[in-house]
């Protein structure tokens, strides 16, 4: 009884953990859209985190400013087509540069698995409490 009180918690929580980042993902997509300003970008290096088995590209652009910016990519993975010395496309909000997003249709996704993640973790703990 109480690994399955723990359980539906531990769902409940996850699912609005990843309802809540995708929102923020949506809204924050949808200011680039409005009044982003548009930079061309490359891949300048490549990290790897230790829970990782991939590498993340770091990318750099100039703002309006002429201050160089780097950002870690949202989407990240070997297919994403973001090996060094790529050119990529880069929006940004201009008070908030360090908020960039690659701007190319598959990097504007990464609110879909979060959306995903949150209707599965939630449809699971329904799934608690219906089967009790």
């Amino acid at each position: 009884m109480t690994g399955e009180v723990i359980g539906f918690g531990l769902c409940v929580l996850a699912g609005l953990l990843c309802l809540w980042g995708g929102v923020r993902e949506v809204r924050l997509q949808a200011r680039l859209r409005r009044f982003g300003v548009h930079a061309e970008g490359a891949v300048v290096d490549q990290e790897q985190a230790p829970s990782d088995d991939y590498l993340t590209p770091v990318i750099e652009f100039t703002d309006r400013q002429g201050r160089p910016v780097r950002f870690l990519p949202v989407a990240t993975g070997t297919r994403m087509g973001l090996a060094l010395r790529t050119h990529v496309p880069v929006v940004y909000l201009p008070e908030q540069p360090e908020s960039a997003r690659v701007f190319a249709r598959k990097h504007r996704r990464s609110h879909v698995g979060l959306f995903a993640g949150g209707v599965l973790f939630l449809g699971t703990a329904v799934w608690v409490v219906l089967t009790r």
